[in-house]
């Protein structure tokens, strides 16, 4: 089957540029044969980018079904212009067996219109004490370990675990948070989270625990990426490690480029994140600090939660919101807002987590798989939670007009949106 893209305007961000023209695939993988396609897509002169590769993707199996399934994940995945979630280990149970991740696999490969690698757990239940059987889960296709928002806190354990994910080869993933110093923040710290009355907690405990982690990580040599880099604090922690040649990466959630500590005035809780959200200062550092290159990967952080979870007062309500449908229009406020062009915002979304992952996609080059995403960057619309496919509607994006719309979404080559309900 061969497949012409033509008229576009394809988006290339290993090449960083931004070039009207056209991409042929052939069983679905990009190729530089000529020849008479047998079908073709006129892209009417919108951008054709690689598809996003999003890393830190929460899908409620097992034990939370109610709030986001693998089916569901993948629609809204499709959605916005997602071809491959990374899915986290914190469910219920946590993926800390390989039994329960080839469950997992088992479902995402049935239900989800995407592709799908899941993250294990790096310790037993998440619990810190006990790292999990690493070997045994890269043989079961875990492609990083990860013990989500839960820091181990015990250094020693922390320590064998990276030295051991070390000789295999594995990734960490790891949240910077000093436990203690953040135990019971709702907001971050300062002037107005004492006007509004709620718990915070200092900016600081994020450098704390970065901190720590990079003194393990000269101990060890492990490969290590931070899930989310929030604090203009934290990033020079983070470039005197890149600078002395640590092999650690740092990722950031959309939200946390796109809002501030002011949004949560209203106490609405579909603003309430973990980590909280940070001050107007600290929002432009990190997004600078993704423009130079500095902070890697940019994420969605989708994390489901249901209305009762959320309907409580802020400090009580549960952190989180859902992203996969927002992820590009909310990133592409960067790019009309002037901090960076499309191909360097697609190195952030769709090149560097592949890289990261040992992933062939996140490119345009010939050999690479066509899982893409067709999009106008500039047509708005105005979001109604309700409409979207996640099950799960607890998005701060609610009512906002949004620039940004995706077109179609292929998955090597077959295009996925024409599956979805409404399609």
């Amino acid at each position: 089957m061969r497949t012409l893209f033509q008229n576009a305007r394809l988006i290339d961000p290993e090449a960083g540029t931004d070039t009207l023209g056209s991409l042929m695939v052939v069983d679905g993988v990009i190729t530089d044969v000529t020849g008479t396609p047998d079908d073709v897509v006129d892209c009417r002169g919108k951008c054709l980018a690689p598809g996003i590769v999003d890393m830190g993707v929460k899908v409620c199996e097992p034990g939370e079904r109610h709030k986001e399934s693998f089916a569901s994940a993948g629609r809204a995945a499709v959605a916005g212009g997602i071809t491959t979630i990374v899915t986290r280990p914190d469910t219920d149970p946590a993926i800390d067996t390989p039994e329960t991740l080839e469950f997992v696999a088992r479902r995402a490969s049935a239900d989800a219109l995407v592709n799908v690698l899941p993250m294990a757990a790096l310790t037993k239940e998440r619990a810190g004490r006990e790292m999990t059987e690493i070997g045994f889960l890269m043989d079961a296709g875990a492609v990083a370990f990860t013990d989500c928002d839960r820091v181990v806190t015990d250094t020693k354990v922390f320590s064998r675990a990276l030295t051991y994910a070390k000789s295999c080869g594995a990734l960490v993933v790891g949240h910077v948070q000093e436990p203690g110093l953040s135990a019971g923040g709702a907001v971050t710290s300062g002037k107005f989270a004492t006007l509004r009355g709620l718990s915070g907690v200092s900016p600081m405990a994020e450098r704390m625990g970065l901190d720590r982690d990079i003194a393990l990580l000269e101990m060890t040599g492990a490969a290590y990426h931070v899930d989310q880099i929030t604090t203009a604090r934290a990033l020079p922690a983070l470039e005197r490690a890149m600078a002395n040649g640590l092999n650690i990466t740092a990722g950031v959630g959309v939200h946390h480029l796109t809002l501030n500590e002011m949004d949560v005035a209203d106490y609405r809780t579909f603003f309430k994140l973990k980590p909280p959200l940070r001050s107007e200062d600290d929002r432009l550092a990190v997004v600078e600090a993704v423009a130079a290159g500095v902070i890697d990967i940019i994420s969605s952080m989708h994390t489901p939660q249901d209305e009762e979870s959320k309907r409580l007062p802020f400090e009580e309500a549960a952190s989180g919101a859902v992203a996969l449908e927002t992820l590009l229009p909310a990133a592409l406020r960067l790019v009309h807002a002037g901090h960076m062009e499309l191909p360097h915002l697609f190195r952030a979304l769709s090149l560097n987590p592949a890289k990261r992952l040992g992933l062939p996609c996140g490119r345009l080059s010939v050999g690479a798989p066509a899982d893409l995403v067709l999009f106008d960057p500039d047509a708005s619309l105005r979001l109604d939670r309700f409409k979207l496919h996640s099950k799960s509607k607890n998005t701060p994006f609610d009512g906002s007009i949004l620039q940004g719309r995706v077109i179609a979404t292929y998955v090597g080559g077959t295009n996925k949106t024409q599956e979805l309900p409404d399609a």
